[in-house]
């Protein structure tokens, strides 16, 4: 595994989730997902640790560099990651909100697919070869 690449991969795959975020659960969807006050903090660090698993998946699982494969695998990791979350958190509650989840599951693919067109267009810049 190239440290440096997977490092640098995951630091801007953690700062593009952090951004979709703030556009889709900030701005576009704020009123429909809440308005209470967050830990920015906690989120930043939750899309660092996004960031850095789709940095480990694509570099060291998956040899996936450039934008078209990361976006494209990215859709997968987004789904699934997104049900998960949704699944786990729904557990808690006695009347899971099934609109609010498909919402959101759908709001993870397209940040999952951003995510991992970042990712993977960094670790294609990445290992290039100087001519």
């Amino acid at each position: 595994m190239n440290v440096k690449n997977f490092i640098l991969a995951g630091i801007t795959g953690g700062i593009a989730d952090f951004l979709l975020g703030w556009l889709f659960y900030g701005i576009l969807f704020h009123d429909y997902f809440g308005g209470g006050e967050p830990n920015l903090t906690f989120i930043f660090a939750g899309c660092m640790s996004f960031g850095f698993l789709m940095s480990y998946i694509y570099n060291n699982l998956a040899s996936i560099h450039s934008l078209a494969a990361g976006a494209k695998a990215g859709i997968g990791i987004g789904v699934i990651t997104g049900l998960m979350e949704n699944f786990f958190r729904s557990s808690m509650e006695a009347q899971p909100n099934f609109q609010m989840m498909a919402m959101d599951v759908a709001i993870c693919l397209l940040m999952g697919a951003g995510v991992g067109a970042v990712v993977g267009a960094t670790l294609g810049a990445l290992n290039k070869k100087p001519a």
